[in-house]
């Protein structure tokens, strides 16, 4: 705990920073504030430059340092990457050179889905870029070698659940028809490697009917930040700040979908944009 240059206390009454290329992030929020009532959140959503699953590894890397750097700003004690396309690409770096914990939500998923599974064979839904990334392959085989998954973007989920399309004929024939070829290969769990993703979990399960396992990435991002705040003795002891949101473009759209991805309004939002003020320095970054 030294090198984070805090005691316990201190450093557990400062907030938790989240972060996602938009609004998918928020599953991950609902989450922490069902686990982690008394903790602080500072979200912040980069809805100017989403969708990062179609952005090349060197701009979301960017994007990630601007968007961990705001947050660093707001004074967070740890930063949960709540997307998966950032998780992949630029989770290591960030994890390299900042010097405080960050956490993403490959990881967790990978982590549950084998504890879950029968047959060893995983399947995993998410972004273009999350897919060609093979992050999940990689997590998985370093947990269970022998493990076999396979993996198909989706590009269309993520439009459905912002327009609130999750169920009837167009999802379920969308669905059928990216599901399928997963189906083929004999999964019994499925992973939902897109934080929109858990807001679908009905359809998906009538599409792939019972025997198979979904994992939601969201909630065991959620899981594993409760542990890592029990095993550095970072939970918060004092009283509970209001939650802080922002986003760099679209307030009011983000509002009107926060309520559900959130389960309950937004009160506050504020626009923020990193990429004009975020700059590292030695207090943040690790020599």
């Amino acid at each position: 705990m030294d090198k984070y240059n805090n005691s316990h206390q201190e450093a557990g009454n400062r907030p938790i920073g989240i972060f996602d290329s938009g609004i998918g992030g928020l599953t991950v929020v609902q989450q922490l504030m069902k686990l982690l009532p008394n903790e602080s959140l500072v979200y912040f959503g980069d809805t100017a430059r989403v969708p990062y699953g179609t952005k090349s590894d060197r701009a979301v890397k960017e994007f990630a340092w601007e968007d961990s750097l705001f947050l660093l700003g707001h004074g967070v004690k740890m930063i949960v990457v709540a997307c998966n396309t950032a998780s992949a690409v630029a989770l290591d770096e960030l994890s390299r050179y900042l010097k405080i914990p960050v956490l993403g939500v490959i990881n967790p998923g990978a982590k549950a889905a084998v504890k879950v599974t029968k047959n060893g064979r995983i399947g995993v839904i998410g972004t273009q870029a999350t897919v060609d990334s093979k992050a999940y392959e990689s997590e998985l085989s370093a947990i269970v070698p022998e493990m076999f998954v396979t993996a198909t973007s989706c590009p269309l989920f993520v439009p459905l659940v912002e327009e609130g399309w999750l169920e009837g004929e167009i999802p379920e024939k969308v669905a059928i028809n990216y599901l399928s070829p997963l189906l083929s290969n004999g999964i019994d769990t499925l992973i939902l490697g897109c934080t929109h993703y858990p807001l679908m979990k009905p359809l998906l399960s009538k599409v792939l009917g019972g025997g198979i396992t979904l994992v939601d990435s969201a909630a065991e991002t959620a899981r594993e930040t409760v542990r890592l705040l029990d095993e550095m003795q970072i939970k918060s002891t004092g009283e509970k700040r209001a939650n802080q949101f922002f986003v760099s473009d679209l307030p009011r759209r983000f509002e009107s979908m926060g309520k559900r991805f959130l389960g309950e309004p937004i009160e506050s939002i504020a626009i923020a944009e990193p990429w004009k003020s975020a700059r590292p320095n030695q207090c943040v970054i690790k020599p």
